[in-house]
């Protein structure tokens, strides 16, 4: 294999994966994923995927979008996840389509519950998080407005540990590349 052949074969997951890696960089960092990097990655893939298949090109990657967005936007709409970590997997979906989307969302959602696991047991406050958790629970189960599991949620915000989900979304994604030989 050549240079030529290393940097330019299967380009697009390469370049998914460098945005992914800025990305968790700056979630981790700020507790933020920003629009400069989800709105050119979103619209960059939307257009890669017309590039690449014409019409049914940008069907595959409007669908791809639709799945990364559905797959975080109920968390989001309840207050359990940054808008920007919402764009995040939809910009892997422009780019890769609906199933890798909905794959690596798998891996990323498994990879984001044992980091939480780990957060929780570094802090060694197991039993406040676990009632905390049970506490959310029975709100999402009891309280069927999510406008208002939102503001509760944004009510309680400054006092939770948070996890910046860019970075299990990054480490998912690209695990799954490699272990699908994408990379």
């Amino acid at each position: 294999m050549t240079f030529t052949d290393l940097i330019f074969e299967n380009w697009p997951v390469r370049l998914v994966s460098l945005v992914l890696i800025l990305a968790a960089w700056i979630d981790g960092r700020d507790l933020k994923v920003p629009n400069w990097i989800t709105f050119p990655m979103v619209l960059a893939g939307l257009a890669y995927s017309t590039f690449a298949g014409g019409l049914s090109g940008l069907n595959a990657g409007l669908l791809g979008m639709c799945v990364g967005l559905l797959t975080l936007l109920p968390l989001y709409s309840v207050g359990g996840m940054g808008a920007g970590d919402v764009k995040l997997m939809a910009g892997i979906g422009a780019w890769m389509g609906w199933q890798i989307t909905l794959a690596a969302f798998a891996v990323s959602a498994v990879i984001g519950a044992m980091m939480a696991v780990c957060m929780v047991l570094y802090r060694r406050r197991t039993g406040h998080h676990y009632q905390q958790f049970l506490l959310i629970l029975s709100e999402w189960l009891a309280i069927r407005s999510p406008e208002k599991l939102s503001a509760i949620a944004a009510e309680r915000k400054p006092r939770m540990l948070l996890l910046p989900y860019g970075i299990p979304i990054c480490i998912g994604t690209i695990g799954y590349f490699c272990y699908q030989n994408m990379i």
